[in-house]
């Protein structure tokens, strides 16, 4: 079961800020636009996304496409519907893999793992929105990990 807790900061304030507690005890700030102190829920959302499918991607690449990657970031950028409910109607989900010698489609199949059986916050969003997802290279140059790979594998 998954569980959260959202409490107002100042109650006899005009200002809108709670602060969220998580079932696993973990502890964020959320606000509204006119307050700017903390993300919105909704911005938590993409956030949320973001989380989920680099939690899947990385976790293919590494254990089953065995990819050397030294760096990894999840891009989403979200469009809303006009009006209430504004939930999400189209995302776009971009992935940027540092690494060497890092191999296109094992990235291809590690997204496509995520996006259509792993992440269930891209799941829950696909029944609103569409999904437009790419993603880049930033190939490493450097033999630095071929190096810290020889030494672990010596120890």
């Amino acid at each position: 079961m998954i569980s959260a807790k959202v409490e107002l900061t100042q109650p006899l304030s005009q200002q809108r800020q709670f602060v969220a507690r998580t079932g696993s005890e973990h502890y964020l700030l959320m606000d509204d636009s006119a307050g700017g102190t903390a993300p919105k829920p909704i911005e938590l959302v993409a956030v949320g996304l973001a989380g989920c499918t680099a939690f899947d991607v990385i976790t293919i690449l590494r254990q089953k496409y065995h990819q050397k990657v030294t760096g990894y970031e999840v891009r989403v950028e979200a469009d809303q519907a006009e009006r209430p409910p504004q939930v999400f109607t189209a995302i776009r989900i971009h992935h940027v893999v540092r690494g060497v010698d890092i191999d296109a489609s094992a990235i291809e199949q590690a997204i496509h793992l995520s996006e259509e059986k792993y992440c269930s916050v891209g799941a829950m969003l696909q029944k609103t929105a569409t999904f437009h997802t790419t993603f880049e290279i930033v190939a490493e140059k450097t033999d630095w990990v071929n190096a810290a790979e020889t030494a672990t594998t010596r120890a």
